[in-house]
Parts: C-alpha cells; structure tokens; sequence
C-alpha cells in the first residue's frame, strides 16, 4: 500500500492506495503551523487513514507527500512554504523516521497533476492547471512529471501577457497569474464575500456591469492561460484545475466560448481543438493527495 498526503495551509488530506492504484481510505485533517506541527499533523493523518483501510503501518510501502514551497525532490527538503511557516524542513528525513517507510516529497501543484493524469485516466501528455491563490501548471508525459531543465516547468503564472498592466508578486509587470487566480480576483474586486469569485460570478450573473467586465477578464486569462500551455509545449490535455475550478461549468462554458471566438477568427487556432483538449477538474478529487501516492511509483500506475 501507498500513502499520499498532501498538506495545505489549512488542511491535510491522506490517502491510501492499494497497488492497483484503487483508494482504500481517505482522512482530512487541520495542518498545524510551523515545522514541528506541519510533521505531527502529516504523521496522524498517515496514521489515521492507514487505520481506516484497515491495515497496519507496517504494510506501507512508501509515502508521497505534497506541500507548497520551494522543493528539492531529490532530498525532500522543503524551503519557504510560508503559508505553513516552515522556512527550512528536512521533511522526508524526519517523516520517513516516524512512518518506517520511504518518503517522496513533491510540490502540491506537481503531484495534484499526476494525481489528475491517473483519476481521469488520461493518457500521454497532460497538465493540471491550478486556478487558486496564484497560477501555476503541472505538467505530465506518458505518467511522468516533467520538470524541466531546473524544476520550472509549468510556471506559466509568471510569463508576462500585459506591458501595461500591474506589478506581479515575482517582481514582472502584468503575469498572467495578475488577471487569472484567486489573487487577482481579489485584487480585481475587492468584496467581504467570504469567496470573492462566487460573489463576482453571481453579481455578474445579476447583470453589474462591473461584475462582468472583471469576470471577463478573469475568464479571458483562464483562456489564455489554456493557449499558452498547448501552443509552447502541445499538451494533448488540459485540466482546470485548482480551488477556483469549484466555478464548475459557470467557468468552464465561457472559456469554451472564446476557444469557439478564436477559432472562427484564426484558423490556426481552430485546428489546436483547444475545446476538445481542455477538462474541468472534477469536485472533490483528492488530486494532490492521490498524485502524492504515486511519487518514486509511477512506473506501477502507468
């Protein structure tokens, strides 16, 4: 059996996977702040799911894990996941000396997309885009992550789209993740809506003029977004992904009417079937926690 945690800055999911890849149990918990509370929090929900299968920790065969920060794979160390206040953290070190297993330890986006690549049972070449806080993509060939020459594939939230438009967070002007991600979304509208992009897609739906012009340029770097995966490295599927892909179809149809825009003004871009290649993420897939699991096995599941 496998174990794939994927530890958030509110949460901790745990799953167990038996080898055939099947889910045998699920637990969620709170994620503690800090390092010492990030490890306690990630060993009792391994435990607790473990438990719930029915099983004993002795039959796990490794453990995956995914977090936020600035990862080293080869070590598992992880660096700067402020969202956990965890500065510098040997996690696989110290999570494999409490678990008795092998610890594989992946950023949250990269293991979210191979836990996508394998629920959706998707073939080739894939990628998750993760529509939350920020904007970022995983991307998947023939269930492999692909990295990149120095761990950057993906980051497309930083490529530039607007000269014009505001500072982004990584030091450019006008990224695509400044008009498409939770961030931008609350900087766009700002609201005391406990979920600014469900307040903004309602009031847009109530026709505020406002509303749906920022919706609208939401929805357009959703789009975009989309584009530049497929045309830089011709992914044959496209996940939306990430806490704003909850929008359901109230995303998902607008973007696929400005694939249909594109296509009758370029037919270069009719022939990508962008439409075709792109999929909302499914609610409630434990993608990042699944993908976890499958970290150092994925030879196995492909």
């Amino acid at each position: 059996m496998r174990i794939g945690l994927d530890i958030g800055g509110t949460k901790t999911d745990a799953v167990v996977l038996a080898r055939d890849g099947r889910e045998l149990a699920r637990v969620r918990r709170p994620s503690g702040f800090g390092a010492d509370e990030v490890i306690a929090s990630a060993d009792i929900a391994a435990r607790e799911a473990v438990t719930q299968a029915g099983a004993r920790l002795s039959e796990v065969t490794s453990v995956g894990v995914g977090i936020p920060g600035v990862i080293d794979e080869a070590t598992g160390r992880v660096q700067h996941a402020v969202n956990l206040g965890v500065a510098d953290l040997h996690l696989a070190e110290v999570l494999s000396a409490r678990l008795g297993a092998p610890v594989f330890v992946e950023n949250d986006v990269k293991a979210a997309s191979l836990g996508a690549w394998h629920l959706l049972h998707l073939s080739g070449s894939a990628a998750l885009l993760n529509f939350g806080t920020g904007l970022a993509a995983g991307v998947v060939v023939d269930g492999r992550l692909w990295r990149g020459a120095r761990g950057t594939a993906g980051e497309i939230g930083h490529v530039p789209v607007d000269p014009a438009g505001v500072a982004c967070s990584c030091g450019q002007v006008g990224c695509l993740e400044t008009i498409a991600s939770g961030s931008a979304i609350a900087r766009m509208w700002p609201t005391s809506a406990a979920l600014p992009a469900l307040d903004l897609f309602d009031r847009a739906d109530d026709g505020d003029p406002e509303a749906a012009r920022v919706r609208d340029v939401f929805v357009g770097g959703v789009a975009q977004a989309v584009r530049l995966l497929t045309l830089s490295v011709d992914i044959e599927t496209v996940v939306i992904g990430g806490g704003l892909s909850a929008l359901g179809r109230r995303l998902h149809e607008p973007v696929l009417d400005i694939f249909a825009q594109w296509a009758r003004s370029s037919a270069f871009l009719a022939s990508l079937d962008l439409a075709e290649r792109t999929r909302m993420l499914p609610a409630d897939a434990a993608v990042a926690a699944v993908g976890a699991a499958m970290l150092g096995t994925v030879p196995e599941f492909a």
